[in-house]
């Protein structure tokens, strides 16, 4: 019998080999799902993303056809390329699921986000609290002497610059809807 000498780490798709190579960067994307609108459908695309360990950043969901009995889920979520694609392939195949877009890669897409951030403080920073809402478009939707509450919407990265300029400000609680997209253009083409 002859011994087999196996260089450690040489097989960089081993089960024991976890790291991502340079092919397997990570990327983010938004799907599109549409989904009857009926009791567990969403415990069952969460289940899939939980079950298998992806990672999901956003996550939003509201019935878009009364008539049909229709909602649509937005998710944003990471991975290499295959596991989105592997994401992808197993939401199509739950029974209430009617279509799956990935509107990172079917063309451009709108992406927004709305939160509601409160800010406390008097004097300079809240002057420079409103200077700077002015500058974002954000909206003063509830003030005290104590405090101000925003509304900002934008994309996600509006939200975060917005957020962290708030911070030293007395930035002192934050809630974000999630990611609701749309692809651009004509349905289909």
């Amino acid at each position: 019998m002859s011994a087999l000498k196996i260089k450690k780490g040489s097989n960089k798709h081993s089960a024991y080999n976890l790291r991502p190579t340079f092919s397997d960067h990570v990327e983010t994307h938004t799907l599109a799902v549409v989904v009857d609108n009926e009791a567990g459908v969403l415990a069952r695309v969460i289940g899939l993303f939980s079950g298998r360990g992806y990672n999901i950043e956003s996550l939003t969901v509201a019935e878009i056809d009364h008539a049909g009995h229709r909602s649509r889920i937005t998710i944003v979520t990471t991975g290499t390329p295959q596991v989105i694609e592997q994401i992808k392939a197993q939401l199509g195949r739950i029974v209430p699921v009617h279509e799956v877009h990935d509107l990172t890669v079917e063309g451009a897409s709108v992406e927004r986000e709305l939160a509601l951030l409160k800010v406390e403080g008097t004097g300079d920073r809240r002057v420079e609290a409103m200077r700077l809402a002015d500058i974002f478009r954000a909206n003063v939707v509830d003030s005290t002497l104590e405090s101000f509450v925003f509304e900002i919407t934008g994309t996600p990265e509006k939200i975060d610059a917005f957020s962290e300029l708030m911070r030293p400000l007395g930035l002192s609680e934050v809630a974000r809807t999630g990611v609701a997209a749309l692809a651009r253009g004509k349905i289909g083409g």
